[in-house]
């Protein structure tokens, strides 16, 4: 979209501000629509219109045509995001077991299979991003229609974060904001700053996404073994120092070493603040992971718009210094909420 509207970082963090305003909209009501009309049906209807707003992003030529287009695009990723936390939450309650880290890690399966299907799509096989982006679309229908019908036909409603929990919200809003970064501007990055070739641009989200789901993959396991504390704290750290090495890495190695530390550190984090909720009495478990969980989506929806306004005033690889910066600042909000929450 970036190359096609011929279009610079701050032109496309406006866009990508964009996304995150349709999400503000939505965000609010998804969990009054999932109980309303429960996940089922939401989820269903949605993930249709995302499969059809995908391929209309693949066909703008216009920047004014693009704004509403990438409107609607935020509007329906915010909706799809909370219902489904939701539904994950109303699954976890039913069995009595805590498996929010498996379920997230299968969000880091969808990022590192897509980013490196994109490679071979683009590259190898030489499909135009509207080939690849109908193969996608065609991946989402199929998938809702095979598996649409054993989702949980009910919902809950959202609350809003109080107590603690604000500053819980605060830790996974900082840590979707770094995915999001990641997301949606390694790949910029990585052909911009380091020369990459755009066939090349989704390595860095692939290798991210690869640490992810296998740190979350294990991650109860982790858990266990070493503690929460270490695990959301050091995880923030090493968020930190895998954004410094991209940032300077002098070799492509080290490069994705960072991009793979940056996934190890912060796979759990927000698991394990989900896992702490049940420890708290500010709030009923299901309402504060619903709250903290819009909070974090905020985050990967928001973050890379700011991402790219301090890319075009300054650059873009002062843009992941702050992101290193608020991984620090992480790591010191999960002290306090330890602290607090014992």
């Amino acid at each position: 979209l970036r190359e096609r509207l011929s279009i610079g970082d701050d032109v496309l963090g406006m866009l990508l501000l964009c996304v995150g305003i349709g999400s503000l909209v939505t965000m609010p009501l998804a969990g009054a629509l999932s109980s309303r009309l429960g996940c089922r049906r939401v989820l269903t209807a949605v993930s249709v219109l995302y499969a059809a707003v995908l391929l209309a992003i693949c066909t703008v030529d216009s920047l004014w045509f693009a704004v509403p287009v990438i409107l609607l695009f935020g509007a329906l990723m915010g909706c799809v995001d909370v219902v489904i936390n939701v539904a994950a939450v109303i699954v976890e309650q039913g069995i009595g077991r805590h498996i929010m880290s498996g379920m997230h890690a299968f969000w880091s399966i969808g990022g590192f299979v897509g980013a490196g299907l994109y490679g071979v799509w683009g590259g190898a096989l030489g499909l135009s991003p509207m080939q690849s982006t109908a193969i996608a679309a065609g991946i989402i229908l199929l998938f809702t229609g095979l598996f649409g019908r054993n989702l949980i036909p009910y919902g809950k409603l959202i609350a809003l974060p109080r107590g603690i929990i604000v500053f819980v919200g605060i830790a996974a809003f900082i840590a979707f904001l770094s995915e999001g970064a990641v997301m949606d501007w390694s790949g910029v990055y990585l052909t911009t700053v380091r020369g990459y070739d755009l066939a090349l641009a989704g390595m860095g989200f692939s290798v991210f996404s690869a640490a992810m789901f296998l740190m979350r993959l294990f991650g109860d396991a982790v858990v266990q073994r070493l503690g929460q504390r270490p695990v959301a704290v050091g995880g923030a750290l090493l968020a930190c120092a895998g954004i410094l090495l991209v940032m300077f890495a002098p070799v492509d190695a080290l490069l994705y070493a960072g991009f793979f530390a940056i996934g190890i550190g912060a796979a759990n984090i927000v698991p394990v603040f989900f896992s702490l909720m049940g420890k708290q009495d500010v709030m009923p478990i299901g309402a504060a992971v619903s709250a903290v969980s819009t909070m974090g989506y905020l985050g990967i929806l928001a973050g890379p718009a700011a991402i790219g306004f301090v890319s075009h005033m300054v650059s873009l690889q002062a843009a992941f210094g702050i992101l290193a910066v608020l991984c620090l600042v992480q790591a010191c909000v999960g002290m306090y909420v330890f602290r607090r929450i014992s």
